[in-house]
């Protein structure tokens, strides 16, 4: 099957993908990609009339909660918490130097 890939198909999709490769690793390229095509040869040869269309083997629901708005905790109680605060907002030290 690795006669369908050329070694200049595997250079331009070497290429397309912005991969710099060496000589055995387009020889190994070419082996993959036919491999694939194989598979996709595999995939195309089966009788699936009647099979729905999948996009995840398991049967998967949406785990994030709703984006609603709930209650918060009371900001002058959290910044009371904090070391330092300034205009209704934490402060903290400059990591950065100034410019």
């Amino acid at each position: 099957m690795t006669s369908r890939i050329t070694r200049a198909d595997a250079e331009h999709v070497a290429r397309l993908a912005r991969l710099a490769l060496g000589d055995d690793e387009i020889e190994r390229f070419i082996g993959e990609l036919a491999g694939i095509l194989e598979h996709a040869e595999d995939l195309a040869a089966l009788d699936l009339d009647g099979v729905p269309p999948t996009a995840h083997p398991f049967p998967l629901v949406n785990v994030l909660r709703a984006d609603e708005v709930g209650s918060t905790l009371d900001r002058d109680e959290v910044l009371g918490e904090a070391p330092a605060t300034e205009d209704g907002r934490f402060r903290v030290p400059r990591i950065l130097d100034a410019p």
